[in-house]
């Protein structure tokens, strides 16, 4: 019963206020509670779309932070590889200071060497100078002669004039012919224009045996022979004798077969061989190796 009147009362109430707001009023905060609502719908996709972008930025803040600690990383490694690079840069200077020292005193033993080289081969330059003169000078001299009967040739920077045996001597005979000291006349004259000149004069012969009063054998003519040629050069044309060697090659220093006569008559002659003192030759180099030492030219 109590309820009831109640209830009665609360709807009386009500009706009493619903009477007591106008239609246009209700109208009005229906809007307003519309526009409200829109907004706070608004904001809530807005709420939700900067959730969004801050879990993306959180994300990506993340990511940043793996990649600094990732280049935290390469910069430590790449300090400690610097640091021994510039430790390999101090052996690598260290190194190349010993490489240049060591390349420089390279160069001056090739300068030293090469200095040792060009004053030998002024040396011998000079010396194939003096033996080209004097085979110019043999020519010269002995150029109206038969060549059959005289040769001249340079081996190695010397000189070698040949005799032939038929126009020096008779066979079997130590004693010259009148041509033959004709013709060492010619030679005499070239030696004693060049005082610094060795000369040696072998005496050579063919294979056939030999033996008459004061020669035993080919030995003993080949020796006689260049014997005679020696005396000849000394005393009749003055040649220093000191210059002069006379030797005995027999019949074992051959030019051409001995089994035919013109093979024989081939290996029956003199040698005489022209060549510069030897110790003159070398005192040249030995000033030249000094003057390389000491560093001047």
């Amino acid at each position: 019963m109590i309820m009831n009147r109640n209830s009665l009362l609360l709807l009386a109430a009500i009706a009493l206020l619903a009477s007591c707001v106008s239609k246009k009023k209700y109208t009005a905060i229906q809007l307003s509670n519309q526009t409200l609502n829109e907004k706070l719908d608004a904001a809530n996709r807005a709420l939700a779309e900067c959730n969004a972008a801050k879990a993306g930025m959180e994300n990506k803040n993340a990511n940043l932070q793996t990649s600094v600690d990732h280049l935290k990383e390469q910069v430590q490694e790449m300090s400690v590889t610097n640091q021994a690079l510039l430790n390999n840069v101090g052996n690598m200077a260290t190194l190349s200071a010993k490489e240049a020292s060591n390349l420089e005193k390279s160069l001056e033993s090739i300068k030293e060497k090469d200095l040792q080289i060009r004053t030998m081969q002024d040396a011998l330059d000079k010396k194939d100078s003096v033996t080209l003169a004097l085979v110019v000078s043999l020519k010269s001299s002995l150029g109206n002669l038969n060549d059959t009967d005289v040769t001249v040739n340079v081996e190695k920077s010397v000189v070698f004039i040949e005799l032939s045996d038929k126009m020096l001597f008779r066979s079997g005979s130590t004693e010259l012919s009148p041509r033959a000291k004709e013709v060492l006349g010619k030679v005499a004259t070239v030696l004693n224009d060049k005082p610094d000149q060795e000369v040696l004069v072998e005496g050579h012969t063919d294979n056939v045996p030999i033996s008459r009063d004061c020669i035993k054998d080919n030995w003993d003519l080949s020796a006689s022979r260049a014997i005679t040629i020696t005396r000849v050069l000394q005393n009749d044309y003055h040649v220093d004798p000191a210059r002069i060697t006379a030797a005995g090659r027999s019949q074992y220093v051959p030019k051409a077969s001995n089994d035919t006569p013109e093979g024989r008559s081939t290996n029956r002659r003199i040698r005489i061989v022209i060549l510069p003192k030897m110790d003159q030759f070398y005192h040249m180099i030995e000033e030249g190796l000094k003057k390389a030492s000491d560093g001047t030219e």
